[in-house]
């Protein structure tokens, strides 16, 4: 299996559970009441087993856990996506859906045992203080976390806390031998969804958005304001590693590219009227022709995206076979702060494909399905994708598209194993990249502030030979240098060092150009958008075999 999808699988999983949660509460207001109260005079199984239990057991119970305990083993038998949310994890599921939580305004990193400040968001508390990139945090409050193998959790727990409280954190600082101390006032900080948004060239623009949440739609806007105002008359929507979110966002996004009247989906469910949503007449990106990157680990919203470009024919989608998330989750608050994550519809793409993926074999085979796929080699070839001719259907000019499991993209490229290598490997596995990144950033910092682009970031680290420094480093790490291993991974290396230590000094404006040069699926797309291909004129089977 690819090293990447064990890493990124198990966060995919839990973000798309909650993906279609603004989807089910957007419903919510636009039908009839779906939940009546229950029924006590009637006789309820269920509700007679805990009486029975709590009245007649032969030890001392706490009722209430068990009960916390018996919630998820009742939903196991519905879909995958109806959960239970303990009252203790509500704050953060709200915060991931609202697009902000209160803290402090720093990115940090934990290397070495020590917590690393990677970026300090400007006009934030920290800034305001005076905390700077490469400070480490020492204390906070009366705890200390340095030293102590701290994880992330613990660090963003200390550091999170209700808007204006204060915390006050200990900084050691490369020049000063004192530690620096701070009173930092909480406040709200945004989740950024839309990483970056830059020109590749004169024409064509570049926007990656990582998430849909309820901020999404202006992130978005100002993105696509800054592509036209450089002149951009085409764009490359980055959707992949996206497991969905709010569907306000998504639709209002979607609304800008299409027609007044052309369909974006309708959701539909057992005790859900048909609800059909339609453009309006704002369309102001009419004229920007669109190219949509997917992968396995786009879901939900972004499947939402993808499917209303390609059966609208507005644009071409490119990439490899979503990962088939379409059911509706509507989120109902109970007494206690919890609350139940219930499916209450699915929804269909404008050409009627539900793209939901088959759950029949139960929740374990369902989220093993990308496993599945990664180990019959799918990522490597569109050959090894076969769809029922019951799930085609057609797009707004005839086109053939499949339901049932995903959107397949029109233009399948397969992943780029070429730069693999075992030195690689080790390499990844260890994480050193990023951690070398990180010092050599650091260590540079003078220097590296006075750089304002990718591009003269990259010339700069080419002449200072970084790659031959990062083997030196990963050798002391216990890495030996293997020259096959560089022959085969070397410009993978260099470029994923360059991206991280631009990134670690200017953010993603530094990351994304630069690593845009290993990036194969990304470089098909800019190929394909300079020859100007109409989506009329795709066939799926000439595209497959061409890149």
């Amino acid at each position: 299996m690819n090293r990447r999808a064990i890493i990124i699988l198990p966060l995919l999983v839990a973000l798309s559970v909650a993906a279609g949660i603004i989807i089910g509460n957007l419903l919510k207001q636009n039908s009839q009441p779906v939940f009546s109260p229950m029924g006590y005079g009637k006789p309820n199984k269920l509700t007679t087993i805990f009486q029975l239990i709590e009245n007649g057991y032969v030890d001392s119970l706490n009722t209430s856990e068990v009960i916390e305990n018996t919630i998820p083993a009742i939903l196991e038998n519905l879909d995958p996506h109806t959960a239970y949310i303990p009252a203790r994890n509500m704050k953060e599921v709200q915060e991931e859906m609202q697009g902000n939580f209160s803290g402090i305004g720093v990115q940090f990193s934990i290397q070495e045992d020590t917590v690393r400040v990677i970026e300090v968001i400007p006009g934030g508390p920290s800034s305001q203080v005076g905390i700077l990139p490469g400070d480490r945090i020492v204390t906070v409050n009366d705890s200390l976390i340095a030293g102590v193998e701290v994880g992330n959790n613990t660090v963003l727990n200390l550091l999170r806390g209700e808007k204006n409280t204060k915390v006050n954190v200990g900084i050691i600082r490369k020049g000063y031998s004192d530690r620096l101390d701070f009173e930092i006032t909480r406040d709200d900080i945004p989740l950024i969804s839309v990483d970056v948004s830059y020109m590749i060239d004169d024409e064509t623009g570049f926007i990656k958005v990582t998430r849909f949440s309820e901020k999404t739609y202006d992130e978005f806007t100002q993105g696509m304001q800054k592509l036209q105002q450089a002149g951009a008359g085409k764009v490359i929507v980055d959707l992949r590693q996206n497991p969905g979110g709010s569907l306000p966002s998504v639709l209002q996004i979607v609304d800008e590219f299409l027609e007044k009247g052309e369909p974006i989906l309708y959701t539909e469910g057992r005790n859900q009227p048909r609800k059909t949503y339609n453009a309006s007449s704002r369309n102001r990106w009419k004229d920007i022709g669109v190219f949509v990157l997917i992968d396995e680990f786009s879901a939900s919203a972004s499947e939402i995206f993808a499917g209303a470009m390609q059966d609208n024919d507005r644009g071409l989608v490119i990439g490899r076979r979503s990962f088939g998330k379409g059911l509706v989750q509507e989120q109902i608050p109970l007494m206690d702060g919890s609350a139940l994550r219930l499916t209450v519809a699915r929804f269909y793409t404008p050409s009627g494909r539900s793209i939901q993926k088959s759950y029949e074999d139960g929740n374990d085979e369902y989220f093993q399905d990308l496993y599945s796929r990664f180990s019959h080699q799918e990522q490597l070839s569109a050959d090894s994708i076969q769809f029922n001719d019951s799930l085609k259907y057609y797009t707004r000019s005839g086109r053939t598209v499949y339901g049932g499991g995903g959107i397949m993209p029109d233009v399948f490229v397969p992943m780029d194993t070429t730069g693999n290598s075992a030195y690689f490997d080790r390499i990844y596995r260890r994480g050193l990249i990023y951690t070398f990144a990180y010092t050599w950033a650091d260590n540079h910092r003078e220097v590296l502030s006075q750089l304002e682009s990718a591009e003269e970031f990259d010339v700069y680290l080419d002449e200072q030979n970084v790659l031959d420094e990062f083997v030196a480093y990963a050798q002391e790490k216990g890495i030996k240098r293997d020259a096959d291993g560089l022959r085969r991974s070397g410009e993978i290396i260099n470029t994923q060092v360059k991206a991280y230590i631009a990134r670690n000094i200017i953010g993603e404006e530094g990351f994304y150009p630069i690593i845009r040069k290993i990036d194969n699926t990304l470089l098909n797309a800019i190929e394909i958008s300079k020859q100007n291909l109409l989506v009329e004129n795709v066939i799926r089977d000439s595209m497959v075999n061409r890149f």
